[in-house]
């Protein structure tokens, strides 16, 4: 047998007023784009914004539906947008930031498996990094340079 360590790393920022100012506009416009989430049923808003190299911005919000299955995540509404309508356009960044209607949520939240998965077919898609920053609806914020580091054990095309 023979053990292997992987690693990764964060940057944390404490607080949205500490970011960099593009990524504190991005981040201003996933809060936004959070306010627009339709979440009846869970109460937890997402919301997410993307950068393209072209210096486009796509948003997205999280849609649930009755159905629960049949709703999608925030971050998986921009990239797919943004894939649709720009399509060839690489992403440079991604903000993401959720709030919950019953509590102050103070810590930052990552993506869920699915759209980690989702995020990391347009990294590798492009060949190219994409730096993600997410927080609660306040608190400190966390950057990733690659979507890879949230899933460095990921499925690609290769394996296909």
């Amino acid at each position: 047998m023979k053990e292997q360590k992987i690693t990764t790393s964060f940057e944390v920022y404490p607080d949205l007023e500490a970011l960099p100012v593009e990524a504190k506009f991005l981040m201003q416009k996933a809060i936004a784009a959070r306010e627009d989430a339709y979440a009846p049923y869970s109460k937890f808003k997402v919301g997410a914004a993307v950068a393209l190299e072209n210096g486009v911005y796509v948003i997205g919000s999280n849609q649930e539906n009755a159905a629960y299955p049949t709703g999608l995540c925030a971050e998986r509404v921009a990239v797919f947008s943004a894939g649709a309508n720009h399509p060839g356009v690489s992403i440079t960044q991604i903000a993401i930031t959720a709030s919950a209607s019953d509590y102050e949520l103070k810590e930052p939240v990552t993506s869920c498996g699915a759209c980690r998965q989702a995020l990391l077919e347009y990294e590798h898609k492009q060949e190219s990094p994409i730096e993600i920053f997410f927080m609660g609806a306040s608190g400190s914020v966390v950057k990733t340079k690659s979507v890879g580091n949230l899933l460095p054990l990921n499925f690609n095309s290769s394996f296909l």
